[in-house]
């Protein structure tokens, strides 16, 4: 992968990992702690609330997930390793990197692994 290229995915990257981090401050206060006090809330609107707090805490979770693969990836290309398949060190087709600039390995370790033995 030549330096344009790698800068190219370097910027989409960080663009990815500015919007995710703008998701989860904006989205932090969903996953407070529901208030318990039924005389101001019913019962099926207190489980209304609680259902929307998992529902944001698993939101957040696969945010930070998403922020470390991005990390990740930007450390490969400081480092001079992004693009290469972890599994085979072949290089990842850049098709696949441009829907995810996170992925680690090339389409085709991925299809074996999910073939199975």
């Amino acid at each position: 992968m030549n330096e344009a290229d790698a800068e190219k995915f370097r910027a989409q990257l960080l663009d990815s990992r500015a919007e995710l981090e703008t998701l989860e401050d904006g989205y932090r206060q969903a996953g407070e702690t529901v208030e318990l006090d039924q005389t101001r809330v019913g019962r099926l609107s207190r489980m209304d609330a609680m259902q929307a707090q998992q529902m944001a805490l698993e939101a957040s979770r696969r945010r930070q997930l998403e922020l470390t693969a991005i990390g990740a990836a930007l450390r490969r290309i400081d480092a001079g390793d992004y693009g290469y398949c972890f599994v085979c060190e072949n290089e990842i087709d850049q098709r696949r990197l441009a829907v995810d600039p996170t992925a680690t390995r090339c389409i085709d370790c991925v299809e074996r692994q999910d073939a199975g033995p």
